[in-house]
């Protein structure tokens, strides 16, 4: 084929000028020009063809799609800068604890007192680093739990996918908001500036590594709780759960599975090879402050609500404003609203270890699949409370 000089070199140049204008490098068009004009004709064609397509179906954008790119990007903003504002946290948590009280019909207590402000609590070390390390354990028990129900499935399947790598796209990015709805609902446990740091920010603009680090710690859970269900894989949906039931429940299962989960974290991340609880560990005590305590239990459904909200806004594609408004004017679909009671449900669980491991023996720490209908209104209340809150913010 002969190599001839482009007879069209006004649409090329203009591709290129396009180019240009999203820009490219001063590098690229000069080179693309002088290879697009020494070009054998039909393949200048084909060129222009195809340029023109992508454009036309890649960079010609809407105006309201940009106009709804801003607004999410401002909104998404203004909740990483509450998520990360202690002040913000305890105003949260104060709505949090009035609306629970008056919820079940209760007078609602100050929830600060003077006396919150210096009075000292005493914690082992040995039950912060058990409820530290459990936070993926309960991000997965409230992920497969849903899944499973959705599915008409057994939660062994779900063990079985997730622990083997075979979890589609939509299950691991559910599995990945609860995984980090149950890391805040940690950190203010174990101090409250913690909050404070830059990765404490919604979900979807932590970095594929942090993304990583999450969904390491479910899949391993999901590992160890397979091989303790290995000879479920038979029984029926609700016996399955009722054996998990009885693990969550279990305070010497909750030390195996924070040992198994902080070992193998250790050995892939850390590498420290420290032991998961030293002598030290059973024999000192840590001083938190009441105060900080008592923000760290009632802020768990704002946890609840923003990562909830954050993968109900990357799945449907709408603001965080506009899926608040229907939270609180009630046209939100049942599903969806379960969704949020689901991920209530997953950072409640998480803070009770924290307050004591024997809280975990309560009837009331069981699968979601197993709590009343009262039970769940309680959640509901806390993530209204907290959506109306938000909402002031957006």
């Amino acid at each position: 084929m002969p190599w001839v000089v482009s007879p069209f070199p006004t649409p090329a140049i203009e591709l290129v000028c396009f180019f240009s204008r999203l820009n490219a490098s001063r590098y690229f068009k000069n080179i693309f020009a002088k290879k697009l004009m020494a070009t054998p004709l039909p393949l200048v064609k084909f060129i222009c063809f195809i340029i023109t397509i992508l454009c036309i179906c890649f960079c010609k954008s809407k105006p309201g799609d940009k106009k709804q790119e801003r607004s999410m990007a401002t909104e998404l903003a203004i909740i990483g800068s509450l998520l990360r504002n202690i002040a913000f946290a305890e105003s949260m948590a104060k709505t949090l604890d009035s609306s629970y009280y008056a919820g079940v019909g209760e007078p609602v207590p100050e929830f600060l007192t003077l006396e919150d402000d210096t009075a000292t609590i005493f914690q082992s070390p040995r039950n912060e680093k058990i409820a530290t390390n459990l936070a993926g354990f309960y991000a997965l028990e409230c992920g497969v739990d849903f899944l499973s129900t959705k599915s008409n499935s057994t939660p062994v399947e779900w063990l079985e996918k997730i622990s083997g790598g075979t979890a589609d796209t939509n299950a691991i990015l559910l599995l990945n908001r609860l995984a980090n709805a149950t890391w805040k609902a940690s950190q203010p446990f174990r101090d409250l500036k913690r909050i404070n740091r830059p990765i404490f920010t919604v979900a979807s603009s932590l970095s594929m590594d942090e993304v990583g680090k999450d969904y390491f710690q479910v899949r391993h859970a999901a590992k160890k709780l397979l091989s303790s269900m290995k000879d479920s894989s038979n029984k029926s949906a609700s016996e399955q759960r009722s054996i998990i039931r009885r693990l969550i429940q279990d305070t010497a299962y909750a030390v195996e599975m924070a040992s198994f989960l902080y070992t193998s974290y250790d050995s892939s991340y850390q590498q420290s090879g420290e032991l998961f609880i030293t002598t030290a560990d059973n024999s000192l005590s840590i001083s938190k402050k009441r105060k900080d305590i008592k923000i760290a239990t009632s802020i768990a459904g704002f946890y609840a609500l923003e990562c909830g909200l954050n993968y109900l806004m990357t799945t449907k594609k709408e603001l965080p404003s506009t899926i608040l408004r229907s939270l609180l004017n009630d046209s939100m679909s049942t599903d969806d609203k379960m969704i949020f009671a689901r991920f209530a449900n997953a950072t409640w669980k998480t803070g009770q270890p924290f307050r004591d491991l024997k809280r975990i023996t309560r009837a009331t720490f069981t699968p979601f699949f197993f709590l009343n209908k009262a039970d769940i209104e309680k959640d509901m209340v806390q993530i209204r409370a907290a959506a109306a809150r938000l909402l002031q913010y957006l």
